[in-house]
């Protein structure tokens, strides 16, 4: 089928969007937008790969699921459109940032600009539906996500994988950590943050690993 996506990403995932679950998880996203409200916007579903193709993806950050209040979700994992209140795993993430890199705390929740350097803010659920967290699990996307961390695994090195919390360490469990720098810590969530995601230093360990591949450091 034809799937509005990146090309490079198109190309690379062309045997996945012909497999059946695919097909079903299609058919399912379809309907629900058609009948419910779903975030993210339609057109931003595949955002994250829109602005990071296979090629430059450098930093690959694992999320769960998009965000499900009005005017949050706009495909990149953890981020928020310019105006609206950081949600506190995003303010944590900042806050992190600040102790680690000694950078001030950011006025726009939109991490556009990490995408654009190479960070792929990967969901494991691309959809949600409106204030139902989780709604949207067990559909296919987790194995269309799979796919798309397999894929790179399978033919490209040297890329930090973040991996914040169990569900996402359980998912990126067979990332070849020969070949790349894999980061675990606790979530940043107000649940966690505390237990370990404080004082990991991800930011500033994923551009020394970069610097040390002959990579240009992402500009957190």
């Amino acid at each position: 089928m034809d799937v509005k996506i990146q090309q490079s990403w198109k190309e690379q995932l062309a045997d996945e969007f012909r497999k059946e679950y695919f097909l079903k998880l299609t058919e399912f996203v379809r309907e629900e937008y058609c009948t419910r409200t779903i975030y993210p916007p339609a057109g931003l579903i595949f955002n994250a790969f829109e602005q990071c193709p296979f090629d430059q993806v450098k930093v690959v950050l694992l999320g769960q699921d998009p965000y499900h209040e009005p005017g949050q979700a706009h495909g990149l994992c953890f981020s928020v459109r310019d105006g609206i209140t950081f949600p506190p795993s995003l303010l944590n993430i900042f806050k992190e940032i600040e102790g680690d890199l000694g950078k001030p705390m950011p006025t726009s929740g939109d991490l556009t600009r990490w995408a654009q350097q190479g960070v792929l803010l990967l969901n494991s659920t691309l959809t949600v539906r409106a204030h139902q967290a989780g709604s949207h699990q067990h559909k296919g996307w987790e194995e269309f996500t799979d796919a798309v961390i397999h894929r790179l695994n399978e033919s490209r090195d040297h890329i930090v994988y973040i991996l914040w919390g169990a569900y996402a360490q359980k998912k990126g469990a067979f990332i070849n950590t020969n070949r790349n720098l894999v980061l675990r810590s606790p979530h940043p969530s107000p649940l966690s943050a505390h237990r370990g995601f404080f004082g990991n230093k991800h930011f500033s360990k994923a551009n020394d690993y970069l610097i040390a591949c002959g990579k240009t450091p992402v500009e957190w």
